[in-house]
């Protein structure tokens, strides 16, 4: 009878689901997250309200086979269509501590590649108030000589989301416009809601008081009202600072820097803060009040440091200091013979121009001093100093020699420093004699213009330079997109090629050497190109690949080359399970192929190895006539509890390419419990071949609750078997989201059936069974069994022992059931549910277990529906009560410890069920608090389930 229970189960199944490869169906976003409602707005759109901090949790449910990939994404609002870059692939979308940036609308979008994709969509609405921030502004103007009347303002700001409601109070009396013709209240242009201003004309006496602007979002998603208070007194002004140093600050690297900013006035008493840019403050900075003290400076620590003092009265005073350290480094030399007569040589008789750079900071606070054989040089006829020389960088000091004479010969010294500062001066020598200048000649060896070097080696690029003095090599790429491997633009050297190490492809190009302007003679640059060649083995197609086929037929294994260098192939060879393949020399300009007919003794693992100078790559496959693997069908229903306590399960597969081989008669099915095998049967198929997509079944019973099995299936043909494909099966309750089923939930699954445990209580409830419980445990208390009777059931309760002390509380709170747009039955406005659980209270100590129905709105109220105390007894006792919600609800289990240890209170088989109890149970129940509704009318697929299994208990009969 039992076998007929699961074979009517599944027909049921396959009649109503359909069997085989089918397209993704409609798609359903439903929440388990912190909700605050969720509702259809005026064009049917699904809004989910949250408050900003909570977590969301959005599951995407479809059904299809293949199982559907399904992929979220999200747009920036309403208005948008276009989808962020960022995708999450994942049936469960879960956002913790939400931000109101991340509200949108959001897609859930299932394909698994046959037919039309499904996608659904939510639009995620994040609720927020932020505290106000209340501006006080004053003006004054002359009216009637000299008679002046005094205007305040008062400016309230706040973000929200929805738009806040404002109230004004002077003192604890709310303001109203219409009652007092000295005020004016009033919200500002373009400033979308988020702004109210309460305008005090004429000020008079009594306007001095405190004022309080509260406003609220009305306790939506519980979010509780804020306010902010301010006291406007005739003294009320806004703040002024004054700075203890200049506004440009430069200084010493070491130094110490103190910066106080001093408040000069602001009532009530001004705020002052420190902040720099860019950048954080160093560490090193101590800020006491309103002073800022920088120990030590380094030229890390430059930039703007920023003064701000603030009261809420008018605008932020605001004062900014711009600190310099002062650095030197990298000075440098320019020899630039006339540039009048585009010379490349030193000439008597000639102008000569020396300069020298170095790089500081502040580049305009630098002092050159030039020396000619140690003695200063000054300015005459023949020697012309420029501090700052137009033709050349910013900050670049020259000396000009006007006809070059004999007496001009001689050794030249550049001298950088900042006057009276301690950073140490620089100092470079330029010898200009007759021999000591040349030009420059680069050239680049014969056999180093073409480099060629393998992949992961060492490569030296070699530009030769001589010349007076001997310039900078400067290296570059000569794509001028390409970065050097370094990732720099530019690179210098100077006596060394330019080295590079472990080669990869992408540095292959041409480099480009140059000689630098700096540090030798200001010419036309000398330039030579050097190409590098990366030598890779070929790079192929495929790596591998699994080849199925049926016996004594052709096979073509096809190896594609599709990229390598040299592309100039040297050997193609095929192996078989590591012996060569006797075949014809290829074409090594062709694709590379092997054909051959597979028979029982040529399966096996087949490389095509194909080879350049630089290497040998291959392409593996595996060849044989076993057929492809099993694919396990993800959308199996839910395992049947029997009678016996145990359950069922129907295993569904659908088999991969079943025409590519030898045809599949039959499978391999082995069921496993803790590595030990409990079924071992092989499953005939009885001449009927799998079709591709079309599905198979086997039920496995005799499946002990909870255990969970693995399971192991291989398809069989005449020749062979194919590979195991693995799958765990675990019961669990069938207590499905948002729609309850009317079975029962054990707790069996760690999941709890979507239960969580509340964060207002005191302590949590615990899920266990008799084999996991503390052995420590009170005596004399808590079940033994779960409500079946087994000690693998699990159930959930409270501990009352240490460190709980009397009247803690537990609550555990289940799904949320959206019933917002549903109606009950003719002549009734709700839907009638049926609560039906079991609850074991055995102990001296018992406190209280009782069931709040929460009803979710503009604010949840919790009502007490159901309760219990004191010591029921050693066995379990069924709960069973109607509620009739008025919107959605979730229904909440409250445990209350006693006053002492032996009081463990424990529910099992929790069933909330969208239909009236029957009146017959109720009568064994204990009684609930308040009343039911009349019953609900069966839908019309439960008739026809219902007449189904009628006719076939007649047949069976």
């Amino acid at each position: 009878m039992e076998l007929l229970w699961i074979l009517l189960f599944s027909i049921i199944h396959h009649y109503v689901r359909g069997q085989g490869v089918y397209a993704p169906a409609n798609a359903q976003i439903v929440h388990s997250g912190a909700a605050c409602n969720v509702k259809e707005d005026n064009i049917s759109e699904r809004i989910y309200t949250i408050k900003e901090g909570d977590t969301m949790v959005l599951q995407c449910i479809v059904k299809g086979h293949p199982r559907p990939q399904v992929r979220w994404t999200k747009t920036a609002g309403s208005a948008s269509e276009k989808f962020q870059e960022t995708s999450i692939y994942n049936e469960t979308l879960r956002i913790k501590a939400i931000q109101r940036v991340q509200g949108g609308r959001y897609y859930c979008k299932a394909d698994n590649g046959v037919g039309v994709a499904a996608i659904k969509s939510i639009r995620v609405d994040v609720q927020y108030l932020d505290k106000p921030v209340l501006t006080v502004h004053q003006t004054i103007s002359d009216v009637r000589g000299s008679y002046q009347e005094k205007t305040v303002f008062l400016r309230c700001t706040v973000n929200s989301n929805p738009p806040a409601r404002f109230n004004w109070k002077r003192g604890n009396t709310p303001i109203e416009q219409s009652k007092d013709n000295g005020v004016d209240i009033y919200e500002p242009l373009y400033t979308q809601g988020e702004t109210k201003v309460l305008k005090l004309k004429n000020l008079r006496s009594r306007d001095f008081a405190d004022y309080t602007c509260q406003v609220s979002v009305r306790n939506l998603c519980d979010i509780q009202d804020k306010s902010v208070t301010f006291r406007l007194t005739n003294a009320t002004a806004p703040p002024a600072l004054r700075l203890s140093v200049n506004e440009t600050l430069v200084v010493d690297p070491g130094q110490d820097v103190l910066m106080i900013c001093e408040v000069t006035a602001g009532f009530p008493a001004p705020t002052v803060t420190w902040s720099r840019y860019p950048g954080p403050m160093p560490l090193s900075a101590q800020v006491r009040g309103t002073s800022l003290l920088l120990r030590s400076v380094t030229a890390t620590d430059a930039g703007f440091y920023n003064c701000t003092a603030v009261n809420n009265v008018g605008n932020p005073a605001r004062r900014y200091v711009s600190l310099i350290v002062r650095t030197m480094s990298n000075l440098t030399f320019q020899i630039t013979p006339d540039s009048n007569k585009d010379s490349e040589s030193i000439q008597m008789g000639r102008d000569l121009k020396l300069s020298c750079h170095v790089d500081a900071s502040p580049q305009d606070k630098v002092n050159y001093t030039w020396f000619k054989n140690g003695a200063p040089v000054y300015n005459s006829d023949s020697l012309i100093l420029l501090r700052s020389d137009p033709d050349m960088e910013p900050g670049t000091s020259s000396m000009e020699i006007v006809a070059l004479k004999f007496r001009d010969l001689a050794t030249y010294s550049c001298m950088a420093n900042f006057p009276g500062s301690r950073v140490a001066e620089l100092r470079v020598d330029v010898n200009i004699t007759q021999n000591s200048v040349t030009p420059p000649i680069l050239t680049v060896p014969a056999e180093g213009q073409v480099i060629s070097v393998r992949e992961g080696g060492n490569a030296e690029l070699v530009c030769l330079v001589d010349g007076k003095p001997r310039p900078i090599l400067l290296w570059s790429r000569a794509d001028k997109d390409l970065l050097m491997p370094s990732g720099k633009p530019v690179e210098e050297t100077r006596d060394a090629p330019l080295r590079l190490t472990n080669v990869t492809r992408d540095m292959m190009g041409s480099y480009r050497c140059q000689t630098a302007p700096y540090n030798g003679l200001n010419i036309k640059r000398r330039e030579a190109l050097i190409q590098l060649n990366v030598q890779y083995p070929p790079i192929l197609d495929p790596v591998f690949q699994a080849v199925r086929s049926r016996n004594y037929q052709m096979v073509a294994l096809r190896c594609v080359v599709l990229r390598s260098y040299p592309p100039r192939l040297t050997n193609v060879r095929w192996f078989r399970n590591g012996e060569a393949v006797r075949m014809a020399p290829p074409d090594l300009t062709e694709t590379m192929e092997l054909r051959f007919k597979l028979d029982p003794t040529s399966n096996g693992s087949y490389e095509g190895r194909i080879s350049n100078v630089a290497g040998t790559s291959k392409c593996t496959f595996d060849v044989s006539a076993r057929p492809y693997s099993a694919e396990f069908y993800y959308d199996t229903p839910s395992p049947i509890r029997t009678m016996k306590g145990n359950y069922s399960y129907t295993l569904q597969w659908t088999q991969k390419e079943p025409a590519a081989t030898d045809p599949v008669i039959g499978y391999w099915v082995n069921v496993r419990e803790s590595k030990q095998t409990v079924l071992s049967k092989q499953i005939h198929l009885k001449g009927v071949e799998p079709v591709k997509g079309v599905l198979l079944s086997y039920v496995i019973t005799d499946l002990r609750i909870p255990v969970s099995y693995e399971v192991r299936l291989a398809p069989i043909t005449t020749y062979s078997t194919g590979d195991y494909i693995t799958r765990i099966i675990q019961y669990s309750e069938p207590y499905t989201y948002p729609r309850p089923s009317d079975r029962m939930c054990g707790f069996e699954d760690e999941r709890i059936c979507g239960f969580y445990q509340d964060t207002s209580d005191t302590f949590d409830w615990t899920r266990q069974n008799a084999l996991t419980q503390n052995p420590k445990r009170s005596p004399n208390t808590g079940p033994e069994t779960d409500r079946s009777g087994t000690k693998e059931g699990y159930y959930m309760y409270i501990e009352a022992s240490r460190p709980r002390a009397a009247g803690d509380k537990a609550r555990l709170v289940s799904p949320l059931f959206n019933v917002s747009s549903e109606r009950g039955p003719k002549g009734s406005g709700r839907v009638p549910y049926c609560v039906s659980f079991f609850y074991h209270m055995k102990g001296r100590h018992i406190g209280n277990l009782n069931v709040l129905l929460r009803v979710k709105g503009f604010a949840s109220v919790d009502n007490l529906v159901w309760t219990k105390s004191g010591d029921q007894g050693p066995t379990w006792n069924k709960a069973l009560f109607n509620i009739s919600p008025s919107g959605p609800f979730q229904i909440m289990f409250e445990g209350i410890r006693g006053f002492s240890f032996e009081g463990d209170i424990a529910i099992d088989d929790v069933s909330i069920t969208r239909v009236k109890c029957k009146p017959e149970d109720m009568a064994t129940s204990a009684v609930a608090i308040g009343g039911s509704a009349s019953l609900h009318p069966l839908p019309l697929a439960s008739w026809l389930t219902f007449a189904l299994c009628c006719v076939l208990l007649l047949l069976y009969r």
